[in-house]
């Protein structure tokens, strides 16, 4: 991570886990061991647990986020929720693109750059996910394919815009499996992703934007990752529902 020149944030993705009670149970059990961080920590929870989570989060250094969100403003879409509905229960981030969203329900590329305008034209925070598959890899194609998910993703999104986007690189082989891309491997595509930005916003912007790495991030091996120096942070999965586990990352991402 480079400090002087962005923020480390640790966002926890909570996925299909815990009704309104059990989310605000474990926001409780978190708030005291991160109530120092000097790194800014996100949880983003299921619809149905956002009003709670922001209530539980009041007054503390906790954000919340959501874990989607349609393009639309209204209409006839069953099931989905529209950054209006987002914003007014106090949301502030919202993850999208996540690699189960591309594989159970369908979306692209195009949909995600939807959303991404969407979003930051109604004042949310995107957390923009990108990353190849295992094949993908096997081809050698994760550069390619990974700068291409970017680049498509980010259009039309301007430099001023670009300043609310966080990027997540997820390895889809290693989300929800328990292995891990190694730290070089983190390193060497989270600057993929920078030199993407570098080359479409300029040097500048590439140097401030926020790049996690997501994909079985964890207590172990957070150290690690976190100390290369493209890694600014990380969008965690099953450790974010163990609180002193990602207490333990948002610790390793403030040293």
């Amino acid at each position: 991570m480079k400090k002087e020149v962005r923020k480390a944030v640790i966002a926890g993705n909570w996925k299909m886990n815990k009704t309104p009670k059990e989310a605000v149970e474990l926001i409780n059990e978190i708030k005291p061991l991160v109530k120092d961080a000097t790194c800014d920590v996100v949880v983003c929870v299921p619809f149905v647990c956002l009003d709670a989570a922001v209530k539980a989060c009041e007054g503390t250094n906790i954000k919340v986020g959501a874990e989607n969100m349609h393009f639309e403003k209204s209409g006839a879409f069953t099931g989905e929720i529209s950054a209006d509905m987002l914003k007014a229960v106090g949301t502030e981030y919202v993850v999208l693109g996540h690699s189960e969203r591309r594989q159970y329900f369908g979306e692209t590329d195009e949909t995600v750059n939807k959303k991404v305008l969407a979003a930051l034209s109604n004042g949310l925070k995107p957390i923009l996910c990108v990353g190849e598959t295992l094949k993908d890899r096997e081809n050698t194609i994760t550069n390619e394919l990974v700068a291409m998910q970017t680049k498509i993703a980010l259009l039309d999104v301007s430099e001023k815009d670009l300043e609310n986007v966080i990027i997540a690189y997820e390895p889809v082989w290693a989300i929800g499996t328990g292995k891990t891309a190694t730290s070089d491997q983190a390193d060497e595509v989270n600057g993929v992703i920078r030199n993407v930005i570098k080359e479409v916003y300029g040097e500048v912007a590439a140097e401030k934007i926020t790049i996690q790495y997501g994909g079985s991030m964890n207590a172990s091996n957070c150290d690690e990752l976190l100390s290369k120096v493209n890694v600014d942070g990380g969008l965690i999965g099953g450790a974010s529902l163990k609180a002193a586990d990602f207490a333990t990352i948002v610790n390793a991402a403030c040293k």
